[in-house]
């Protein structure tokens, strides 16, 4: 018992003095999605770092901005002069990955990749495990860098483990690495399910009419506007609510009509308030090359909140929610005969089989059996010493 006490608390120890460094393309404080999940998660046993791509301003030297917004998260953005040239700012930004690693006590070193672009300024560090998270094919987005696709060939050969954001996604990538594994989008159950409850109506929503179809999440390329504007336009007595931050769209091309409500983004704390009071919900998203692999993770919160919804034909979404009952699926002729027969419905109708498909569902789950992938790479490591780097 003392021995299996001793290497119980050497564990401990060792966990504690881990460090998990993501890179990443996505700004912490933009939403609140999967990378903020699991390294919330995973920040409980590591020291985690988030390498935020750079911002660019007037200034003379190079320096970074540094947010401790845990007492186990840093998020540090590297700030660059304005007119600094692509070989000077990954040079800057090694040098600074340097002084991070250098300045963090620790063991073990975890890198995190969200994106390979990182490489670029990250491929010469020493690391116990390489993970690339994998959540979209982001050489399908809008603007997305012409070397992104050489980039990720790299990453996969360099990573010991990949993991992708959903199952098609998955499909589609599993002869590029012998150690990769899905993890669709999952769920904040206690967060969403506060929508069921009472609550005031949100200033900027309690003067919209009702009946309400609401939308939240990133408003760019992938979302088809205009089937939002023919489906208000044939709607005129239902109001469609749609709250996000707008991203590489121009925000005066998107749609205007009385009955639609662009509210802007909203914190992940507050969405409960805004889905408690909408009738129904919609995933207007357009089918294309950018939407082809997506696993939205916003389906199963808008279940969670008890908001029926319904869907243009995702992959993910038709083989999973949709084949469950659980999604309604549209497409551009059917979407207002669907969204006026969800609307005629209760709103609890489906409570019950959409918590009996939830239950499972949790980002714990999805950290823990991540976790146990990197200590099983870390464990064949101590078998057949090996560092390679990261």
């Amino acid at each position: 018992m003392e021995n299996a006490l001793g290497n119980s608390t050497q564990r401990n120890l060792s966990e504690e003095m881990s460090m998990l460094l993501c890179f990443s393309h996505l700004r912490w404080n933009f939403i609140f999605q999967r990378p903020q999940h699991i390294l919330t998660l995973a920040s409980k046993t590591k020291k985690v770092i988030y390498f935020e791509e750079p911002v660019f301003e007037e200034i003379t030297c190079a320096c970074i901005r540094s947010n401790d917004v845990s007492p186990s998260i840093t998020v540090v953005t590297p700030v660059l002069p304005v007119r600094t040239g692509v070989m000077d700012a990954e040079a800057m930004q090694r040098r600074f990955v340097d002084v991070l690693v250098a300045s963090t006590p620790h063991e073990r070193l975890t890198t995190w990749y969200y994106t390979p672009m990182a490489l670029r300024f990250s491929d010469h560090l020493l690391c116990d495990v390489c993970v690339y998270d994998c959540m979209d094919e982001l050489s399908a987005f809008k603007n997305a860098p012409p070397e992104l696709v050489e980039m990720e060939k790299q990453l996969f050969q360099r990573a010991d483990l990949v993991f992708t954001g959903g199952q098609s996604l998955y499909e589609a990538k599993r002869g590029m690495h012998g150690a990769m594994f899905p993890f669709p989008s999952s769920i904040d159950f206690t967060h969403f399910h506060q929508a069921r409850g009472p609550g005031r109506d949100p200033v900027d929503q309690e003067f919209i009419a009702y009946p309400r179809v609401g939308y939240f999440g990133v408003i760019d390329e992938r979302l088809d506007v205009d089937l939002v504007a023919r489906t208000a336009n044939k709607m005129p007595n239902v109001h469609f609510v749609m709250v996000g931050p707008v991203v590489k769209v121009d925000p005066a091309s998107l749609p205007q009509a009385s009955n639609l409500h662009w509210l802007g983004s909203k914190s992940y704390a507050e969405l409960p308030n805004y889905l408690r009071h909408w009738d129904a919900g919609w995933m207007p998203f357009a089918l294309n090359a950018a939407t082809r692999y997506i696993s939205p993770t916003k389906t199963p919160e808008f279940l969670a909140a008890g908001v029926p919804l319904v869907s243009t034909a995702i992959v993910d979404v038709v083989r999973t929610y949709g084949a469950e009952g659980l999604v309604d699926i549209v497409d551009a002729d059917d979407v207002e005969m669907k969204l006026r027969s969800l609307l005629a419905r209760p709103r609890d109708a489906k409570l019950a089989q959409v918590d009996d498909y939830l239950v499972g569902m949790s980002w714990e789950k999805t950290w823990i059996a991540m976790s146990g992938h990197i200590q099983h790479e870390r464990s064949s490591r101590n078998v057949v010493p090996f560092r390679r780097s990261a």
